[in-house]
């Protein structure tokens, strides 16, 4: 099995993989053969190549513009009500599914555990799998309609995410609506010289692929044919960290089919020129997101003649996908590009030595789902307020923001303004918290709640 190995690894100068062969026991053996073998050696070399001529968005980013939106100042109106009402339709009708990106871990916060079981609730502790896949349930009864969810987990997550939905049976979503399914991974390399890397004597260095990796992900599974069989047309597609996520948003899913869009994005405006957030832009007529971290100062500093923003859509992963469109791209090889990131990575040297490095020392590979956008024919960008619905949780205790302290005042928040648009009085000292199965608007609280009634302490109403 070794000279089968070596004849496979020779082509791409990557025999070192088996310097520890004969070290290995059969089943070591099995696994890193397994891996070996799973390997696209000439892509992982192409990918390789391309990071190494990598061209940046400098010369891009300053001939973009703005997006074709739907801006705040434009909501309220007969074209919003317009859009809810077929955004309603679609969700009655069953031509709307969810796609839940869901294969973070919650290390960076101290938790180790999958990110989406990270007790949010400011007063229940409920988890951020509960709340956002809670939502989804809420909208079906509300809509009489069945609402299937096809959930992303990552290697590093999916026993423990199965598990969990089980032990809490899903959180109201019925198994027959439930897909739980993996991401792939890419391997690292080294950066100097592109050479894969052994996590152990017996293991490659792999990591998950980007949500990019949804696409292939959800054709290999076969959850795009599952969407076709079932009659879902439009996919809701959001990430596990943002506890304020619209999930289903009838109105962003009517602009998306008045629109006859392929590609529909939720954006907040930024309100700094360094915000971390995606900046969606519209360059040579095509709509795409370059990265906060690829968008040179000049750029982001443009600002138009009353003193905005110009590049002011920042993307909050919240979108909507037409689903013959996803399925036409999932049927191109290598549809979407591979991105590199220089990363600090652990591995074995060629003595068999764990080393620790200092600097970044390893190109990770991954995809992006919005690399999708130049392939659309029709893109439209509608702006939400990200009071009502961008609340990520991405740091520890003691960072800046985007804290789980943080989160949880951004849903005190949100929930005391459910109660003001119903006419509910709550006291200033108290927190309020509302499970969205009990209600998921404040027409519906308003149903809920006697009217008169005053909140005058800590209440979950659930």
């Amino acid at each position: 099995m070794k000279e089968e190995l070596l004849n496979i690894l020779r082509p791409y100068d990557q025999e070192h993989l088996v310097s520890f062969w004969d070290e290995l026991d059969e089943k070591q053996q099995l696994h890193l053969a397994t891996q070996v073998k799973g390997i696209d050696l000439a892509r992982v070399a192409e990918m390789y190549s391309q990071c190494c001529d990598e061209i940046g968005h400098a010369k891009s980013a300053l001939r973009a513009g703005p997006p074709v939106a739907v801006r705040m100042s434009d909501l309220g109106g007969a074209e919003t009500k317009e859009a809810e009402e077929v955004g309603l339709a679609a969700l009655a009708e069953g031509t709307v599914a969810v796609a839940l990106v869901a294969g973070g871990q919650g290390s960076r916060l101290g938790f180790n555990h999958p990110k989406g079981m990270y007790p949010i609730g400011p007063l229940s502790s409920a988890s951020l799998f509960d709340i956002l896949l809670g939502k989804v349930a809420a909208t079906g009864a509300f809509a009489d309609a069945s609402i299937p969810v096809y959930l992303m987990t990552s290697p590093a997550t999916h026993d423990e995410t199965l598990a969990y939905l089980k032990d809490t049976q899903n959180f109201g979503i019925p198994e027959s609506e439930m897909t739980v399914f993996c991401q792939g991974t890419l391997p690292a390399v080294d950066a100097t010289s592109g050479k894969l890397l052994l996590e152990s004597k017996d293991s490659l260095f792999l990591s998950p692929d980007g949500h990019g990796g949804m696409l292939s992900a959800l054709e290999q599974c076969q959850a795009l044919r599952d969407m076709q069989q079932r009659g879902i047309k439009h996919l809701f597609y959001f990430q596990i960290d943002n506890a304020l996520a619209t999930v289903c948003d009838p109105v962003l899913i009517g602009h998306h089919i008045l629109a006859k869009s392929q590609y529909t994005l939720q954006v907040i405006a930024k309100q700094e020129p360094e915000d971390k957030v995606g900046n969606v832009v519209q360059v040579d007529g095509q709509t795409q997101i370059i990265e906060y971290s690829d968008l040179p100062a000049e750029a982001a500093n443009l600002r138009n003649t009353d003193g905005s923003l110009k590049l002011w859509a920042g993307s909050i992963a919240v979108h909507v996908f037409d689903v013959d469109f996803l399925c036409r791209m999932a049927r191109q090889t290598n549809a979407l590009p591979v991105h590199c990131a220089r990363k600090k990575v652990a591995f074995v040297d060629s003595e068999g030595y764990i080393i620790q490095p200092e600097e970044p020392n390893a190109i990770k590979f991954e995809q992006f789902i919005f690399d999708l956008l130049p392939y659309a024919s029709q893109t439209i960008t509608v702006e939400v307020d990200p009071a009502m619905a961008f609340a990520p949780l991405k740091n520890g205790a003691g960072a800046a923001m985007d804290t789980a302290e943080h989160v949880q005042q951004q849903l005190v928040h949100f929930y005391r303004q459910m109660f003001a648009a119903a006419g509910l009085q709550v006291n200033e000292a108290a927190r309020v918290e509302v499970d969205p199965r009990f209600a998921l608007t404040s027409a519906a609280l308003k149903q809920r709640i006697p009217a008169g009634s005053i909140v005058k302490e800590d209440t979950y109403f659930h």
